[in-house]
């Protein structure tokens, strides 16, 4: 194929695909509001929190540090990174195991880019699995779920589609707790799938960016159960409130050095290395430590009553959702509303979204986005519109055994209840 052909064959994988549906919410909500609308920005998942003071430090301590790094990433950090999950998951990885980029994101392209298998995702899904994979060439394969089991991929729905071509090569995501539905896998359903995924020697990419923000404190990853054939995908995005600083990282088990091998040497011909005064500053939140450990627990008890109010308050308004296990999403189905809609218009996930967003101020993202069919009325919201430094202040003055009381929601989360309560009221 020569650079003509390649330029083609490029065009064809990118053209017609959309702006990243939560980049693009965001600036649409941004425009309504430059507008002297009010908006209510539920679709953007980006962390309410501030960076932690302790991580923010390390960064001003090491602005200084402008060398080109290693493309696996700084020493000092993979061991962090290795240690880390020694720590809290009892696994034997070594600094040597971790790669670092900028970002989950690009490590995940470039995962995509060096192997030849085809992608498998559970849908729902984040929405930037599969147009990655369609930039590239790769095809795209979905696994059903269902709201009845929290919209989890059963070992059931993985054995089928694998008993198809046995022997094919092919990437799983498991992510969680998922965005867009906010739910986790019990270790008994980690085991149960690490088994269907030994059988067929699949290759399993656990995105565990939202781990640390499990409701309960008690992330259990797959690499546990299935050690030799999982990746484990992290980052400062969501549980640092740190989606700007573009830190990612990869572990791998020794079985796929070749894998981590192969994304290094495309790392050193693309982004070459993560910024340095970024990577020293991750040392310190890899490591862990009481202020981290009093951040993660602030911020879970402050997502877990918020998760559980608008739960309750969409439910009694007749919508139905599975309830989350953690980090700030929720994936409600409006579909007992759907003769109601009907008369107004509105068909699909799409046009509820619109019209939401037109009459009440609310954006959130319809379900089709993250991989569900066209003509469902399932949607995802993100609780975020709220000033995570405050919230984290006043919550801090409420003792560890006490609730976090709808008063407390009220005043610091006063506009995430105010477009709940708008959208309950729409669906009347």
């Amino acid at each position: 194929m020569d650079r003509g052909q390649h330029q083609v064959h490029l065009n064809l994988n990118v053209r017609g695909l959309p702006v990243s549906a939560t980049l693009g919410i965001n600036e649409e909500s941004n425009r309504l509001l430059a507008e002297g609308k009010q908006i209510y920005k539920l679709g953007l998942g980006q962390s309410p929190f501030p960076v932690p003071g302790t991580i923010v430090r390390e960064l001003q301590n090491n602005a200084h540090q402008k060398d080109y790094l290693p493309v696996r990433g700084l020493p000092a950090l993979c061991e962090a990174v290795a240690g880390y999950y020694r720590r809290t998951q009892n696994l034997s990885f070594l600094g040597k195991n971790v790669l670092i980029g900028p970002g989950s994101k690009e490590l995940m392209f470039i995962l995509q880019l060096v192997y030849y298998g085809d992608l498998v995702i559970p849908t729902p899904s984040w929405v930037s699995y599969a147009p990655q994979a369609h930039i590239i060439g790769r095809h795209v394969h979905w696994l059903q779920t269902d709201e009845k089991n929290n919209w989890l991929l059963t070992p059931e729905e993985l054995e089928h589609h694998c008993q198809r071509d046995p022997e094919k090569p092919r990437i799983v995501i498991l992510n969680y707790p998922n965005n867009p539905t906010g739910c986790s896998y019990f270790d008994e359903q980690l085991q149960s799938l690490a088994e269907v995924a030994r059988k067929y020697k699949i290759i399993m990419l656990s995105d565990e960016i939202y781990g640390e923000l499990n409701f309960d404190g008690a992330h259990r990853s797959i690499a546990r159960h299935y050690p030799e054939g999982t990746i484990i995908a992290s980052g400062l995005s969501k549980w640092a409130g740190a989606g700007g600083w573009r830190l990612g990282t990869f572990t791998f088990p020794a079985e796929l050095k070749w894998l981590l091998d192969a994304m290094a040497v495309v790392a050193s011909e693309t982004f070459t290395a993560t910024s340095a005064p970024i990577q020293y500053a991750a040392v310190k939140a890899f490591q862990g430590g009481a202020e981290l450990e009093n951040y993660l627990f602030q911020s879970r008890r402050i997502l877990k009553a918020l998760s559980d109010w608008i739960w309750n308050r969409l439910s009694q308004a007749g919508v139905t959702v599975a309830r989350p296990d953690g980090a700030f999403y929720m994936f409600p189905d409006f579909e007992p509303f759907r003769g109601k809609f009907g008369t107004r218009g509105i068909n699909n996930g799409e046009e509820l979204c619109r019209r939401l967003l037109q009459e009440t101020g609310v954006a959130i993202l319809p379900g089709n986005c993250f991989g569900r069919p066209q003509e469902e009325l399932t949607a995802r919201l993100a609780f975020v519109d709220f000033d995570g430094s405050k919230v984290l202040a006043a919550a801090e003055q409420i003792a560890a055994d006490l609730p976090l009381d709808d008063d407390f929601l009220q005043q610091y989360c006063e506009k995430v209840l105010t477009a709940i309560q708008l959208v309950c009221n729409w669906l009347e």
